[in-house]
């Protein structure tokens, strides 16, 4: 049996036919694409192995103490790191995966009291613990964003610098914050990536790195000039651990 188009016989439009076969062929093809979409979104998050440790209050409290170590500041060189930035007073800068705001007075200082320094992460308790942490040393100048794991949520060509400390590796998908991350910074604006090396030892005795980090530095190098930047400098921040990527808006 064969369907009849709907062309009226009024107008002398020869009626045309179609085999059963075409409805059925294109009721498959919309199960495909929706089959497509839900696969798509099922889509393996990349840093799962790296945020197991994150998906509890109980373990993030056990990473927060970590993070606010008394030693980390002799360890990981935060004015170094931040005079590499090039920031000056009245900037706008973002500290992407702040945490519990480590790196937050350092960043407040440098860009003064007419700056403004985005703190993010998504995770509320952390960014409570950094809340408090900015009160307690009446950094004024410090805004508190809530941002998920494809959007930090800060404002659009805004920005002078970005930094990701220790967040790279962290990053479930990494192309799409890579395009807010660009989004936001001004043209001009200037990334910079302080991450562990992926070889044996760079996060301490053991193969944790090798677990952990997804990404050693060049293909790390590669990925983000793959998504709108070019790389202005690289050095180490702590040897056979730890370096420093800065990257530029294209």
């Amino acid at each position: 049996m064969k369907k009849l188009l709907a062309n009226s016989p009024q107008n002398g439009v020869r009626r045309k036919t179609v085999p059963d076969w075409f409805g059925g062929a294109r009721r498959t093809l919309c199960r495909l694409s929706c089959l497509f979409l839900l696969c798509a979104a099922a889509f393996p998050q990349v840093a799962e192995k790296a945020n197991e440790g994150y998906k509890t209050k109980e373990g993030r409290a056990g990473v927060a103490k970590g993070l606010a170590a008394p030693d980390r500041e002799a360890r990981q060189h935060p004015r170094e790191i931040v005079d590499a930035m090039g920031l000056k007073v009245g900037d706008a800068v973002a500290d992407v995966g702040t945490g519990v705001g480590f790196m937050l007075p350092y960043l407040s200082h440098v860009v003064g009291a007419t700056g403004t320094v985005y703190a993010e992460d998504i995770q509320t308790d952390f960014l409570d613990q950094a809340r408090s942490r900015a009160q307690l040393q009446q950094l004024t100048n410090v805004k508190f964003v809530l941002g998920t794991d494809r959007d930090p949520k800060l404002p659009a060509a805004t920005l002078e610098g970005i930094l990701v400390l220790d967040v790279y590796h962290h990053f479930d998908y990494p192309e799409a914050m890579l395009e807010h991350i660009r989004d936001s910074l001004l043209s001009d604006g200037k990334l910079t990536i302080v991450e562990f090396y992926k070889r044996r030892g760079a996060m301490g005795n053991g193969d944790r790195a090798l677990e952990h980090i997804r990404l050693d530095q060049d293909d790390l190098i590669k990925e983000v000039e793959a998504n709108g930047f070019r790389l202005v400098s690289k050095s180490d921040v702590i040897p056979n651990s730890q370096y420093m990527v800065i990257f530029q808006k294209k």
